[in-house]
Order: C-alpha cells, then sequence, then structure tokens
C-alpha cells in the first residue's frame, strides 16, 4: 500500500516561535471560565514562551492578577496577509500562571518589550495601563500541519522562520502583482484542486502554502522546496524553479 508523504515542513516548535514573532491578534482569558476573554492593549510573547501583557488598570484581571497568581491562557491568532474567506491560518495558545507586575517590574518589562518591539502604548504603563506577565506551563500550535503541544524549553530553543518579518509584505505583493506567477505555482496542485480559487497563503524556509477556495470547502496544500532556504537569493531559486524556470534556477 502506498502511503502519500507530507512535505518537510517546520517543527511544532519553530511555527509556534513563528506565529508568537509575527504579533498576532491576541485574547486573553482566565483558564477557570470566570471572565471573558480581553483583547490586551499590548502584547509581546519573549523567547523564552514568556508574555508581557498590558491592560487597562481598571480590567477586573489586573486587580485579580495583584499579589497572587491566576492561571490564565493567551492566544494568538495568525492571520494571512491577503483577503480569505478564512483568514485564521495558525493559532498558538499559551497557558500558565499570570500575575501583576509591580512599578519596578513594569517599567524593567516594558524597556526589554521596547528593546525588540517599540511601541507608543508601553508608555501608558503606569500612567491607566498596567504590565502583567504570563509564565509559560504549556503550549499548543495549530495549522495545517496539525495540532502539537510544544514544551516551553522546545520553544526557546527553536527560532522563529527566517523569512517571518517579510512574508507579509511578499505574499501580498504576489497576489496583488504576480497573479501570473500564483497561476504558475498552482500547477503543483493536485488534480482535484485545479479550477478553484488559488491565493498564496504562506512562505517558510521549507516552501509554500497556497489556499484553495473551492466552492464547497477550503484546501491548504504545502508545495515544498528541493532544499530549505534561509536567505532571499535562496529563495528566489526555488521559486523560479517551481514557476518552470531551469535555467534561470541554475543561473541564480
Amino acid at each position: 500500500m502506498n502511503e502519500t508523504r507530507r512535505p518537510p515542513a517546520p517543527h511544532p516548535a519553530e511555527r509556534a516561535r513563528t506565529i508568537a514573532a509575527r504579533g498576532g491578534r491576541a485574547a486573553l482569558s482566565p483558564s477557570d471560565g470566570t471572565e471573558h476573554r480581553v483583547t490586551p492593549v499590548l502584547h509581546h510573547v519573549h523567547p523564552s514562551g514568556s508574555a508581557t501583557i498590558v491592560l487597562p488598570d481598571e480590567h477586573p484581571l489586573v486587580g485579580a492578577a495583584r499579589g497572587a497568581e491566576l492561571t490564565a491562557m493567551l492566544e494568538l491568532a495568525d492571520h494571512a496577509p491577503v483577503p480569505l474567506r478564512e483568514p485564521v491560518r495558525g493559532l498558538l495558545w499559551i497557558t500558565g500562571w499570570l500575575r501583576a507586575l509591580d512599578p519596578p517590574e513594569a517599567r524593567e518589562a516594558c524597556l526589554e518589550v521596547a528593546e525588540e518591539r517599540p511601541d507608543p502604548r508601553l508608555l501608558d504603563v503606569g500612567h491607566g495601563a498596567s504590565a502583567l506577565v504570563l509564565s509559560p506551563a504549556s503550549l499548543v500550535v495549530a495549522d495545517a500541519e496539525g495540532t502539537t503541544s510544544v514544551r516551553p524549553e522546545l520553544f526557546a530553543q527553536a527560532e522563529p522562520d527566517p523569512f517571518a518579518a517579510h512574508e507579509d509584505h511578499w505574499l501580498r505583493h504576489l497576489e496583488l502583482s504576480h497573479r501570473d506567477v500564483v497561476g504558475l505555482l498552482a500547477g503543483h496542485l493536485p488534480d482535484h484542486l485545479r479550477g478553484g480559487h488559488v491565493r498564496p497563503l504562506g512562505l517558510d524556509r521549507f516552501g509554500l502554502r497556497l489556499r484553495v477556495e473551492m466552492p464547497d470547502e477550503d484546501h491548504d496544500v504545502r508545495i515544498a522546496f528541493s532544499r530549505p532556504v534561509g536567505t532571499p537569493q535562496e529563495l528566489a531559486v526555488e521559486l523560479r524553479r517551481l514557476m518552470g524556470c531551469p535555467f534561470l534556477a541554475r543561473r541564480g
């Protein structure tokens, strides 16, 4: 019996780090369900898996987390950079212990976040907003590759995908200005998905992901590179190969 081999993909810890690095939309909720989900003023996931979270002073979670640790979950949604019927292409859940920081801790935490991701909303901490920290006990990543639990130590050891910072711009450019290229890439789709509306969904060092919107449902398809890539030059070679330009690929 022949088994269909799945194309190579980043390790779950790497996919989790990539979602965290991209920021995404966040929702915070206590694990006991006593409070509704809240959208933080600001959130930042550190390489360790801990998260700095900013909430308005008056939010009940701030008061509850002062002098005590609450179990809470932070959900990060990774949205595709192009308009899709189902825009969420990945989710990361971080469950752990939530604690409100005292003023000296809050200042230190905000400075640490500002070094990686400067944001004027950090200036609100101490002036109507409070900083909290979520220390991770477990992480779960869910996307087209599957749903996988990631241990905090593996998350800390992993690195975000090398193209994470530029992926949105590249995919939007591909969607808006190079539909001919998308058409050539669609030639790698299985026969039963031909004829659907093909959209660029994702890009990582192992390959390109396409979303095929069919009348009845959507399908995500990974098209593998011949080898993992790490630079824009290597990426250009692989894209040319997928487009059917072997001469250009050899020149790359």
